[in-house]
């Protein structure tokens, strides 16, 4: 398979017309149907760049270097970058330090704003387990039931959160751990958000 095979039947894959590439790289069809009989047999890496792009596959792909995504039915899952914010107890809780440490890589489908790692055993029938990594979305409440990261005081816990009329109620996973009831007022407990999303190791 040529370079040009490549390009047409990655063009194809997604649905594309000559003229919808020609439109997204700000060329002219003909320079398109140049690519796509191997006219020009080396692009340059100013047109391969983005071509991949809006291809979207990689430039090692279409040079025909990359020989694991040369199948026909893949399609490159698109990524984006989320800060890890440190550890969070599933447990009894633990001090939160809000601190950036790296960047966790997902897919660009998971909404969430930070993630945290997971320490203890409080969430595990919920299949959270201990160094799990849990994707959150911000927001200062949850739907009653909703597993969330939850500030009290200045520690950290991720539980599933109840509302009552006079207290709110954060419930583990796990029948070991005791259900923690605070009253209105009693405790500074707000919600840092709505867990969305996590990740684990195969064991």
């Amino acid at each position: 398979m040529t370079i040009g095979d490549r390009i047409r039947d990655r063009r194809k894959q997604l649905e594309l017309s000559v003229e919808d590439l020609a439109t997204k790289l700000e060329k002219n069809k003909a320079t398109i149907y140049r690519y796509e009989s191997d006219e020009i047999e080396n692009l340059p890496i100013t047109i391969l760049e983005p071509l991949a792009e809006v291809l979207k596959t990689t430039p090692a792909y279409l040079m025909g270097w990359d020989l694991d995504t040369q199948y026909h039915n893949t399609f490159p899952i698109e990524t984006r970058k989320i800060p890890m914010l440190g550890t969070i107890a599933a447990g009894e809780p633990i001090y939160a330090e809000e601190e950036f440490e790296y960047y966790v890589e997902v897919g660009a489908d998971i909404k969430a704003d930070f993630c945290l790692k997971v320490s203890g055993d409080s969430m595990i029938n919920a299949r959270i387990l201990d160094g799990d990594i849990v994707f959150i979305r911000k927001q200062t409440s949850v739907n009653d039931g909703d597993i969330a990261a939850v500030l009290i005081d200045n520690e950290a816990t991720l539980k599933r959160v109840y509302y009552n009329d006079d207290s709110i109620t954060l419930v583990s996973e796990n029948p070991e751990f005791k259900p923690m009831i605070f009253k209105a007022g009693e405790n500074a407990v707000s919600i840092l958000g709505k867990a969305v999303a996590f990740q684990s190791d195969v064991k």
